[in-house]
Formats: C-alpha cells, structure tokens, sequence
C-alpha cells in the first residue's frame, strides 16, 4: 500500500503552526510533505489528533551514515515501518544552578508516548534556515523553534550563540513493528534561566534533576512515573562523563568537548522495555539500503566498467539480501550492533554473489532472478573474471569493517576463507554427484553443509562474535544458522520440484534434469524398482534433451514414491532444532526477526 506522496510538498506559515511571536525569526514557512488518505486514516486510528498529524507531516532532512544530506521525507515516513535515516538534535537545557531539564512525552505523541527524554529532542526541517550546517545553525534555529513550540520558551530567552554543539551519535530505536526513530543526532548544550509554560500536546510532564539525581534514575533505577528514552540513556551513558558535567557554564570548556565523531550506537531498542520488534521484512529493510550502498561502492570502484558491470549484474537483479544483512540482525538480538556488521554482510554477500556467477557457469543455467546470467550477459570469460575479483573485494571490504580491531583481523579473514573453501568444496562434490550413482544421505548432508549452511553459520558466529557475546552466546548461534542454512537448502530443493518456473526464475524440475543428486533423488533411488522410479532415471541428468512431459512425470514420481515428504521432515527437524537454538537466548525485540527467518523457506511452499 502507498502511504505517502514524496513528490508533493507544501508549505505551512510558522505563525500558523507556532505563534506570531516565531514569524519571520527562524523559517519563514514550515516545509511539510502531503500524507495522503490511508496514511492519515492510520494516525486517526492509533488515536493521533489533528495536531500531532500536522506535525507528521513535516519535511525531515534525509542524510547518509555520514550525515550528508540526500534528501527530505514526511516526518511520519522517516519514522514509520523500517523508517528512514534522518538529522535530528537532541537539546540539554541547564538553568544556573547546573541542573538539567528533563521533560516527559506526552502520551498523545505518536512515537515514543509517555518516555523520559532530555529537553527537547526533534528535527530541523528541510529548509535553507536548518539545513544549515556552518556553526551547527540549522539545528540551532530548529532547537530554538521546539523548545518554544513543545515547551513554550519564548525565543527572547534563548540566544544562538549560547548553545554548544558538541557531538553526533546514530542510533535506531524501534517501539514497536509500525514506528522506529533512525537518526543522527546533533547534541546541543544550553545554559539558560527560563520560564516553561509547556505544550500538553507535546509535554506531559518535567523536572530539573542535578547531576547525582540523574545518575540516580538511570544507574539506581529509582522509581520514575515513566520509562527513560533509549537515545536519552545513549546520550547519558556515552556522552555526559563527569568531565563533561564540569564544563556546563564554561564557554572554552564546552568548546574543548567538541570530537567531531559521529558515535555508532548501533539498535538500541533493547533499552525500552515495552518494545516490540518488527518481521523480518522491515527488519532488513532498516539496513538494506546501506549494505546495498556497500556493495556498488566495492564493486564500481573499478577503473574497468565492464568488469564493474558485470559484477553488479546479479546485484542489480535485486535479492532478498538475507545474507547480508544476517550479521546485523543477529548482532543486535545478542549483543551490541554497530555499522561494521554491515560491512561484514556486505562481504558476505559479494561472496555469495560470486558463487553464483560461477555456479550458472558450472550449471550451464542460462538465468537467474529472471535475468540472463552473467556468462550469457558478458561472455564467459568476463564472468569468470568478475567472479575472481568479486572474492577479492570481498575481503577488501571485510579488513575494511568499522569497529574490527587490528588484532582480530586475521582470525577474522581466517574464518571467512574458511567459509569460501567450505563452499568451494560443497559445490566440487555437488559436481560430482551428477556422475556418480551411489551417493549418500550423509554424503548429501556434507554437500550441502558447506554449499548453503556454512554460509548462514559464518553469518551468525560473526554477528554474534563482532557484538560482543559469550563464546556460548556464538556457538548457540552458529548452531542456529547451521540448522537454518541445512533447512534453506533442503527447501530450496523442494521449491525447484513444487514450484513454477515463473516463481523460481528458472525452469522448473532443473535440478532433477541436470542429475542433481537432492536428498529427493537419493531416497527416491534407494527404492525398489518400479514405475514411478523409471520415470525419475528416465529424465535425470538427461539435461537439455529432456522434455517438459518427461521432467513433470519425475516430478511427480517424486511426490508417489514419497521422496518429497522425506525431504520436507528433514527440513523440519532442522526448523525445529533452529527455534531450539532461539529458545535459549533471552527475549529482545529483535528476536521476531530471526524466528521469522527460521521459518522463511518452511512457509513457501506450506
């Protein structure tokens, strides 16, 4: 469904939206984008009035990991589902006798109702005045805007020039599947006596708290009408230190506080207790694009254009990123995530895109994703040179991982060669088990083991080992990706005999003409003979001779002997040990994800 009209903007007068004491001083206008009719319907029925609707419609300032402007969102789009990456200010408003102000969402907002926050947390909008990035004046004009707006500071009170910009920080904090706060937060300090004459569409509630006041909500836990907001606990853990509480009031001091970092905070959504997490489809969609961004940044920084071409091929045939994006998404349901887990999947995912190219080569698959394959688009041998240099960008970009320190990079290297050999030799016995009639179950299972599972085991060892967990934390996730991946596979094998061709991308029943020796295929010959298995010899390895009659009469054999029921209880012995492995590791709200991963291959075909 179509929320939202991106191409339609409109401009609202700062008189109209916030007083006539605010026209003319910071935005002339405030620039909003349209939301259309299902998307206002869908506020008015999670109890959002007209108020809190209009301001959902405000244009937000899109940027980029490194806070690079790229664009402008409705407020509601930037925060709604997987959200979007946008600049944000959090203001930490001191009166003279050093005490902070805190103040308590109104239980009429839309995100985060009824939480804790430090004094003003909002957007500077996508205009001229707070867009401005000299001196940090965009995000001042818009600090100035909301503090008046929210806590009805009048703007005679506060003066440019007194707040500080001292540092950035990106987070993610979901509240629950529908909203997700995505930001680069600029962090403002202020020193100012003021008078409060707060907004109750905005503000339910504040108090000013000393320095071992507010250590004691948040390190004592003293009872509070409310919950502390993740971004808040961030801010307080990572930037307020003692050091920086003895500068407030000293110009020089705050000045000297300056680092000019952007800190990674990784998801944080932990730190609610009431969140819930989102599917696995938004789930990777909150980080897709920036591992996407990866991707082409490694593979187009080519001189040879072809090559570069050749290597996006797959790439730009889309994917559902599973790989990529596994390391994030285990990181953050066991430890702490961080940017450098993306760029570990993005490894991983130049990686599995290599085997594909070479695997459409070794297959002679003229298709994939519904696209020619590489060697049919560029000629082989541009293939398998694209395939060659993609392994070697792979590990280019992993040594490159933000957060992998120097002395973990070659146990890091170490282990993700190992995944490559693993799966070369996988595919090696996958080749050889077209020409060999006596194949094992067990020697399926080693097959496929480091063909598909190691790779989804690599994923969650390292995501659960770069967000700093226990050696049992890992090992449990290794488990698990190990039985997700024997699962993938299995179902894998089940949907080229289920489905068709449109669905898969490639012919239906490939796998059975070209000789594939599938766990199907192995119980199936270990059958006495009959019909139904004469019709499976009759079109297995038979290649592109066979007929589509003669593949659809093996297909179906498939099914009368009951091959394919033995297939699919293997699958299901491995989901069930999977969920196992998730069932040991304490609730968080990224948990919904990995369940839902664990059971993505099992539904497709239920």
């Amino acid at each position: 469904m179509k929320f939202l009209n991106r191409g339609t903007i409109h401009l609202l007068s700062s008189s109209a939206r916030y007083g006539d004491d605010l026209a003319g001083y910071q935005i002339d206008d405030v620039p909003s984008v349209t939301i259309d009719d299902d998307m206002r319907q869908m506020l008015i029925d999670k109890s959002a009035d007209e108020e809190q609707i209009s301001l959902m419609s405000e244009a937000v300032i899109l940027v980029d990991e490194d806070d690079n402007e790229i664009g402008q969102a409705s407020k509601v789009s930037a925060h709604f589902e997987a959200g979007l990456l946008h600049r944000a200010f959090s203001v930490l408003l001191f009166d003279s006798e050093n005490r902070l102000l805190l103040q308590k969402r109104a239980d009429d907002k839309v995100t985060f109702p009824g939480v804790w926050a430090n004094s003003c947390c909002s957007h500077p909008l996508n205009s001229a005045e707070e867009s401005e990035l000299k001196d940090s004046l965009g995000v001042k004009r818009a600090a100035i805007r909301k503090l008046h707006q929210e806590l009805g500071i009048d703007p005679s009170e506060l003066k440019l020039e007194d707040f500080h910009f001292i540092t950035k920080m990106m987070y993610s904090a979901r509240m629950n599947e529908d909203w997700i706060e995505r930001e680069i937060d600029h962090i403002l300090v202020i020193q100012a006596d003021v008078n409060l004459s707060i907004n109750k569409n905005e503000v339910s509630d504040f108090k000013w708290v000393s320095q071992q006041e507010l250590e004691s909500i948040l390190i004592d836990e003293i009872e509070i009408d409310g919950e502390i907001a993740p971004w808040f606990r961030c801010i307080a853990a990572q930037v307020m230190t003692d050091e920086w509480w003895s500068c407030i009031g000293d110009e020089q001091k705050l000045l000297g506080l300056r680092d000019g970092m952007i800190h990674d905070m990784g998801d944080v959504s932990h730190m609610l207790t009431y969140a819930t997490g989102a599917g696995l489809s938004t789930s990777i969609m909150e980080v897709k694009p920036l591992v996407e961004k990866r991707i082409s940044d490694s593979l187009c920084a080519s001189k040879h254009s072809r090559l570069s071409s050749a290597m996006m091929h797959l790439i730009d045939g889309g994917g559902k990123r599973l790989r990529a994006t596994l390391p994030w998404l285990v990181g953050k349901a066991v430890g702490d995530s961080h940017s450098g887990l993306l760029d570990v999947g993005a490894a991983i995912e130049i990686v599995h895109n290599f085997t594909l190219v070479h695997d459409d080569i070794m297959d002679d698959d003229d298709t994939r994703r519904g696209l020619n394959a590489v060697h049919i688009e560029y000629g082989l041998p541009t293939a398998i040179n694209a395939g060659d240099a993609m392994l070697a960008i792979a590990f280019e970009r992993l040594v490159g991982a933000k957060g992998l320190e120097h002395k973990d990079v070659g146990a890091m290297v170490n282990r993700l060669a190992w995944m490559v050999r693993r799966v070369s030799e996988g595919q090696q016995l996958d080749i050889e088990f077209e020409d060999r009639i006596a194949v094992s179950e067990s020697d399926y299972f080693e097959m496929i083991e480091g063909k598909t599972a190691v790779m989804f085991l690599t994923c969650a060892e390292i995501g659960s080992r770069m967000s700093g967990a226990d050696d049992e934390t890992i090992q449990c996730m290794a488990d698990w990706g190990l039985a997700v991946g024997l699962c993938f596979q299995l179902m894998d094998d089940l949907i080229d005999v289920l489905s068709d061709s449109d669905t898969l991308g490639k012919p239906a029943g490939s796998d059975l003409a070209q000789g594939k020796r599938t766990l199907m295929v192995i119980h199936a010959l270990s059958q006495e003979d009959s019909p139904d298995l004469n019709d499976i010899k009759a079109v297995l390895g038979k290649g592109d001779s066979a007929t589509q009659a003669e593949i659809d009469l093996g297909l179906a054999a498939l099914n009368t002997i009951g091959s394919v029921d033995y297939a699919r209880e293997k699958a299901e012995m491995y989901h069930k040990r999977a969920h196992a492995c998730l069932d040991r590791l304490p609730e968080s709200p990224a948990l919904l994800a990995l369940r839902e991963l664990t059971d993505y291959q099992l539904k497709r075909i239920s």
